[in-house]
């Protein structure tokens, strides 16, 4: 078995409000990769602060691999792709990649539950750039949700999976 479909992307892209819509349309189950870790581990801040971002990332793989496994929608971490372990898995998956401007993501980060970003929009810009191109490798749908309707983009992507995927090429909106 495995998951109906995978989102990924950057912090702030939508990851865990697009798969709430998806899993709601499709009546399916929905899994975020960050919140069972925070379930079993408390809040990811305080584990980087604790533990550090390398212990956090073998766990979370593991996460990630749990979370495939299952008929389900998967929302991962922003970071979850750089494992070359979740890159593997990720290659016979249904992946979905969600885009933002930085101009749109400001508005998004508020508070301070991302440990990667204490130099706030800056450390952001970086990170995105830096694993966009990873994102964009691993994903056979992409979707900028800057300011495209978030109930749109989860429709489309829920009928994608009702059709049975029969459009699996490369697919931007």
């Amino acid at each position: 078995m495995s998951a109906l479909v995978v989102l990924i992307g950057p912090m702030a892209s939508g990851k865990t409000k697009i798969g709430k819509r998806i899993a709601r349309e499709l009546g399916a189950k929905r899994l975020d990769t960050d919140s069972m870790f925070v379930a079993d581990h408390g809040p990811i801040a305080a584990f980087f602060d604790t533990s550090g971002e390398k212990e956090f990332r073998r766990l979370e793989a593991e996460y990630v691999a749990e979370a495939l496994t299952q008929d389900a929608v998967v929302s991962l971490g922003g970071g979850a792709v750089l494992s070359s372990d979740t890159q593997r898995l990720l290659e016979g998956e249904h992946v979905v990649s969600l885009h933002v401007s930085e101009e749109s993501v400001i508005s998004r980060l508020t508070g301070g539950k991302r440990p990667l970003l204490a130099q706030g929009i800056e450390s952001w810009t970086r990170i995105y750039a830096e694993r966009r191109p990873i994102y964009e490798r691993l994903a056979n749908r992409t979707y900028d949700t800057s300011t495209n309707d978030l109930d749109g983009i989860a429709h489309d992507i829920a009928a994608w999976i009702a059709s049975g995927y029969t459009a699996h090429q490369k697919v931007e909106s």
